[in-house]
């Protein structure tokens, strides 16, 4: 019987969207369009026989995990391809109802997860690890290096170092889920004995909530606190769940006081959260709390090289490094621009250059590149430093207006076009000799001072805001 495509498609669009970078949706997914569902079978139709190529290699699990969520188990996906000829005309491609394997696609999409419920034997069990997020193609820099270096030493000794729990903070996208899978593939490779289980809060909490309806509380604790390794993102979504934090609270202190491994994270520090009860809290402070920050320049081109090679691509160091400039804020950004890049340039068979970047940049992240002035450079350095603009200008040689100045040429070197002697110019007259010196003077203290390098980026922020 025919039901409403439209309908059915666009629920699990929604968990499509969910699950990848909006990047990607963007490009693999928007285009689709929904045709007809009649015998349990859903066709669409989609731009090319690349588009179907590509979705039927990259995302298959993905998309039949959403069919099978939202429309049915069995349901087949029936491609309509556009073929470019002088009468326009389609082909017809069907995708196969497979059964589902246990091989998440994601961190947030699970069909089946270990459940209390299943009475899972040994060597059964499903920690949910995806083996593609692992340490090899988590790349260290500035802003992870405490988090990383924490993960491998809990990895390698799980329960036996200080770092129990594991607490991980930061925004969306820096590196929190990879860095969950990493651990539990590596505790996996190390000690393939332990039971190690990777899954979402919100999974917790939909478990718990069945465990309630069906009168199997103690079957669920059970379960969990059977874990060697119990690994949960974002640990933030129990906040507000007096009934579901009680019960966490007592699965946690049985594994911690019988020397299993905890991991969560969370969006904020365990300071900043709300609506968790003060004794989780404490807990969750017990061991060590490392924070994931937003990926230096430095480390956004490691990543996109590694991605540009991993995906055999041919993109100029230039775009490479107009891409790490501006795309600033996650890793999956980052990621979903190389897939963009790609896609654009087979479909429209031309190379990736700068303006294809461009093109893609603004299409897909409402991308707009804002000009910094030297007047706002100089403007936002004395804000920060509280010193009036006219110092700067000056002869004085105090210690916080130097610095200040020195900040200034620094930050205008980087972000406009003038020479050298240009800049000395804006700042007083001073030759290109002194902002040579200025500008080696601010690296030398990025390098060494941590204090000043968190000055710099708020001012960075500052700039770019």
């Amino acid at each position: 019987m025919e039901q409403d495509f439209d309908f059915l498609w666009s629920k699990c669009l929604n968990v499509i969207r969910d699950n990848i970078s909006e990047v990607a949706f963007n490009t693999w997914f928007a285009p689709i369009i929904p045709l007809k569902y009649e015998d349990n079978v859903l066709t669409v139709q989609v731009p090319s026989q690349f588009f179907y190529e590509y979705l039927e290699e990259k995302y298959i699990d993905l998309i039949q995990q959403a069919l099978y969520r939202e429309i049915g188990e069995g349901t087949i996906l029936n491609y309509r391809v556009l073929i470019e000829t002088e009468n326009n005309t389609a082909v017809e491609l069907r995708g196969e109802a497979k059964p589902i394997v246990n091989k998440p696609t994601s961190a947030k999409i699970s069909v089946k997860t270990p459940s209390p419920f299943d009475r899972v034997e040994t060597a059964e069990f499903d920690s949910q690890i995806n083996p593609k997020y692992s340490f090899n193609n988590f790349f260290e820099g500035e802003s992870n290096r405490l988090a990383r270096t924490a993960a491998e030493a809990v990895a390698k000794n799980p329960a036996k170092t200080a770092f129990n729990p594991f607490f991980v903070h930061g925004n969306s996208g820096v590196g929190k889920t990879h860095l969950c899978h990493a651990i539990g593939a590596k505790v996996q490779e190390l000690y393939p004995d332990k039971k190690v289980l990777y899954l979402s809060a919100h999974l917790f909490k939909v478990q718990f909530t069945d465990a309630r309806r069906f009168n199997t509380i103690n079957d669920f604790i059970n379960f969990y606190q059977g874990i060697d390794v119990l690994i949960i993102d974002d640990i933030q979504e129990l906040s507000g769940l007096e009934k579901t934090q009680n019960t966490f609270f007592h699965i946690f202190n049985h594994l911690h006081q019988n020397n299993k491994q905890l991991v969560m994270t969370s969006d904020c520090a365990p300071t900043d959260m709300q609506g968790m009860e003060e004794r989780l809290l404490t807990r969750f402070r017990w061991g060590l709390t490392a924070s994931l920050e937003r990926p230096d320049k430095e480390l956004r081109k490691k990543i996109l090289k590694h991605k540009v090679l991993v995906d055999g691509l041919s993109i100029s160091d230039e775009v490479i490094d107009y891409i790490a400039e501006n795309v600033t804020d996650n890793v999956r950004d980052l990621e979903g621009i190389i897939v963009s890049l790609m896609a654009h340039s087979i479909i429209n068979n031309r190379d990736i250059d700068l303006n294809l970047a461009r093109r893609v940049m603004e299409q897909n992240l409402k991308f707009e590149r804002k000009r910094i002035t030297v007047q706002k450079i100089q403007e936002t350095v004395c804000d920060f430093f509280n010193i009036r603009k006219d110092l700067i200008q000056s002869a004085s040689r105090k210690r916080e207006i130097v610095q200040a100045r020195q900040v200034t040429m620094y930050f205008i070197k980087k972000h406009t076009e003038l020479s050298l002697s240009q800049i000395g110019a804006q700042v007083g007259g001073r030759n290109h000799a002194t902002v040579v010196h200025a500008c080696n003077t601010v690296k030398d203290l990025l390098e060494v001072d941590k204090g000043f390098r968190s000055d710099l980026e708020q001012i960075e922020r500052m700039l770019n805001s």
